[in-house]
């Protein structure tokens, strides 16, 4: 930072975000579920270029400038690989069969009474064991989600089930990343973490888990019974099925079991389902390819096909042919490009300061236990609206809260527990976060028509801030612990 940057004052700072929220608000209005296919992108690059000209104002370059959204794009070029590599495994996991056998024998065991109730269940158990609700959503969300859709059960409620459960598992997996970075950021170790996670984690989830279960007696299905039947045949028919096909699933968990990272456990998984469906639907694969000579190079066509663009597997009702279509690494890109806008809008805000002043201001008010963890809380879910990202979520609250945390005499679990409360879970909440964009995009579920079923997501900030002011659970330092850190900060300043 150049000496003669001047410090933003609070309106400067929130000129951009009011401007940013008024076009969203607007795109939602005009163009409703399509805001993320072109509006809501405009939105943030206008949010960015206002937030440049307060840079430049302030005596900034946009050399500086373009640094700070080059860095800020960087930090989510993961999310954007795994995105691309989510596309090509929806895609070679549809023609190998796996996602119709999911969907098959789910059809079968299922019922939408206890629909919604299951399929959160589900969704826990996978991402507890992968630590992963991205890979939990791309896997078993969206043959639950297919399940749901032809048992009648609402869109919005199936989503935000799958969600809910998906992030329980982001939350509290000692294989997830964002387990890994709350404690770390706010200086404590991964187990205690988790273990001081469980006071508000468990009951937040038993009463999601009480409200699904009694959503699940007021959906009425209707008279789908035929529609089941339809599927059911129309699978029978288009695919083999069978529980061997199990194994392309069990193969990916089992990897991200062993802590391997996302990225090559997916593009693992990928491959699988393009080997599978050579072997196991090669009628499927001559039809995808419009190939009738040489098998390999059938077969080559329609996986390539399926990993890169849509793929129709044609049926006698159409609205089954677009519930088996998938669109690949191509339909991912519209995601990447809203990822990439709102990463441009952080990166602006950031290195210019605005971010950092709106946090000071609010940080002036706080006073209790229970306003600062509230304020932690909400910064997190700020930081999630404006820098559109988990891990900025987590990262700049930790680095912001941690000496006002410790100087008030609370252990660092009680940080790093907002974090994960806050940071991790409402990230999905925003169509213009990555998480938001990206699961959005994998379940073809708009976020606005899902928010509200994620009970999870919305309940785990309000139950660590009611923790907070109620004093529940809240460890301190002793006197003697206090203590001593004061005289390890001395000998480390000398």
């Amino acid at each position: 930072m150049q000496k003669n940057n001047r410090t933003p004052n609070l309106i400067e700072a929130l000129i951009p975000i009011i401007i940013l929220i008024a076009l969203l608000s607007l795109n939602v209005i005009i163009y409703k579920d399509s805001a993320t296919y072109g509006p809501n992108q405009i939105a943030l690059i206008v949010g960015a270029v206002v937030a440049a000209l307060i840079g430049f104002k302030l005596g900034y370059t946009w050399e500086q400038i373009q640094k700070g959204m080059v860095k800020s794009i960087n930090s989510a070029m993961s999310a954007i690989l795994i995105l691309l590599i989510i596309g090509a495994l929806s895609g070679t996991w549809m023609i190998s069969g796996v996602v119709p056998t999911m969907i098959y024998y789910g059809l079968q065991l299922m019922h939408p009474s206890y629909f919604l109730l299951a399929a959160c269940i589900i969704c826990c158990i996978v991402s507890l064991a992968t630590g992963s609700s991205w890979s939990t959503v791309a896997t078993v969300g969206v043959a639950l989600l297919a399940i749901g859709t032809v048992m009648g059960v609402p869109l919005g409620m199936c989503a935000g089930a799958i969600i809910s459960g998906a992030y329980f598992g982001d939350k509290m997996s000692p294989l997830s990343d964002t387990t890994n970075l709350a404690p770390a950021m706010a200086g404590g170790d991964l187990f205690t973490h988790i273990r001081y996670m469980m006071y508000t984690t468990i009951p937040t989830l038993i009463i999601t888990f009480i409200i699904f279960g009694i959503l699940g007696f007021y959906i009425n299905p209707g008279n789908n019974q035929q529609g089941v039947n339809d599927l059911l045949k129309a699978m029978d028919s288009k695919f083999y099925i069978s529980p061997i096909l199990f194994l392309v699933p069990l193969a990916v968990f089992g990897l991200i079991a062993l802590k391997v990272d996302a990225l090559p456990a997916l593009f693992v998984g990928a491959v699988l389902g393009g080997v599978v469906a050579c072997f196991a639907q090669p009628q499927l694969i001559k039809e995808i390819s419009g190939t009738t000579g040489n098998y390999a190079t059938a077969a080559y066509k329609a996986v390539l096909q399926a990993m890169t663009g849509e793929v129709k597997i044609q049926t006698n009702n159409e609205s089954i042919s677009k519930l088996l279509s998938t669109r690949g690494m191509f339909g991912m890109l519209n995601t990447i490009w809203l990822v990439l806008c709102a990463m441009c809008f952080g990166g602006a805000m950031e290195v210019c300061g605005l971010l950092k002043k709106i946090t000071q201001t609010v940080m002036r008010k706080v006073e209790s236990t229970g306003s600062l963890i509230a304020t932690t809380a909400g910064t997190c879910v700020f930081f999630n609206a404006t820098a559109s990202d988990q891990y900025l979520a987590i990262v700049v609250p930790g680095r912001m809260f941690a000496k006002e945390f410790r100087d008030r005499g609370l252990k660092p679990e009680n940080l790093s527990r907002t974090l994960e409360d806050s940071g991790t879970v409402t990230s999905v909440l925003f169509p213009w976060n990555t998480c938001g964009a990206a699961q959005a995009s994998v379940l073809g579920v708009a976020t606005g028509t899902y928010w509200m079923y994620c009970f999870f997501n919305l309940l785990s900030p309000l139950m660590t801030v009611f923790y907070a002011y109620m004093n529940i659970k809240i460890k301190r330092f002793t006197p003697e612990e206090m203590e001593e850190m004061a005289k390890k900060d001395v000998l480390e300043k000398n």
